[in-house]
């Protein structure tokens, strides 16, 4: 593609899996392709593979800053975070077709030396809301972080998440848990090869995923209706208060 190589950007084929174990077992897969992008260096698509991946920064974090990086720098000032120009690198879904939906994007941020000072995961529900937690993972690429966030309409918002973040290479391998005094409700994972972000590779996942974020907001919706079905009871959704530099 023009204007980026094969370590500024990469596409991830992955299965996107969902266990939940109380109060009714119920699990799902769900097929799905990601990018991975240098934020300072977005991929640049011929132009007519531009319908099938854009990045905007209204999908993200205010949704009025510059980019997609000055975005996320302001997030992180308002926490007393500077990478002093660091490099970032983003996991999430770009737009398709003009439509997206990223239940989560993360951002690995390093400093200028290259090492890792943090990581971001940026949360969407489907009721258009954002939250970021600022997470400080050990040198097992593990971080917690009390959960602060409506997302899923059976669970309240309690608990503490327990997430395994390592920056994705050959492999994305990513997993968020839901921890509560109970036990472990509810565990995410993404597993998928890394397939360098051609032209080619763009247009293969576009030919066997069409309209790949839609379709994760629709299966989040389907599933939430069967659990619904099965008497799963609906949780009452907070009163959301934006943060600092996330969507008001």
């Amino acid at each position: 593609m023009t204007g980026t190589t094969a370590r500024d950007a990469a596409l991830y084929e992955c299965v996107v899996a969902h266990v939940r174990t109380t109060p009714l077992h119920h699990a799902f897969r769900h097929r799905t392709y990601l990018w991975c992008v240098d934020l300072d260096h977005l991929p640049v698509l011929p132009a007519l593979l531009r319908p099938l991946a854009s990045f905007d920064a209204r999908d993200h974090f205010t949704g009025r800053a510059a980019s997609i990086r000055a975005g996320l720098d302001t997030f992180l000032a308002s926490r007393g975070v500077d990478l002093g120009g660091g490099r970032v690198v983003m996991l999430a879904h770009a737009r398709v077709f003009g439509y997206v939906f990223n239940p989560l994007s993360v951002y690995w941020c390093h400093d200028p030396s290259g090492a890792l000072v943090c990581v971001v995961a940026e949360v969407h529900n489907t009721y258009g809301q954002r939250h970021c937690y600022l997470l400080y993972p050990d040198g097992e690429a593990r971080a917690e972080a009390d959960k602060a966030f409506y997302v899923s309409p059976f669970f309240p918002v309690e608990g503490r998440y327990r997430m395994r973040l390592p920056l994705p290479d050959e492999r994305l391998n990513v997993t968020v848990s839901l921890q509560i005094a109970d036990g472990r409700p509810f565990t995410a994972t993404l597993r998928g090869p890394r397939r360098p972000a051609t032209a080619c590779a763009l247009l293969a996942c576009a030919l066997r995923r069409p309209w790949s974020t839609a379709a994760v907001w629709a299966g989040i919706r389907r599933h939430g209706m069967r659990l619904w079905l099965r008497g799963l009871p609906v949780q009452p959704r907070p009163r959301h208060f934006s943060q600092k530099g996330m969507l008001p």
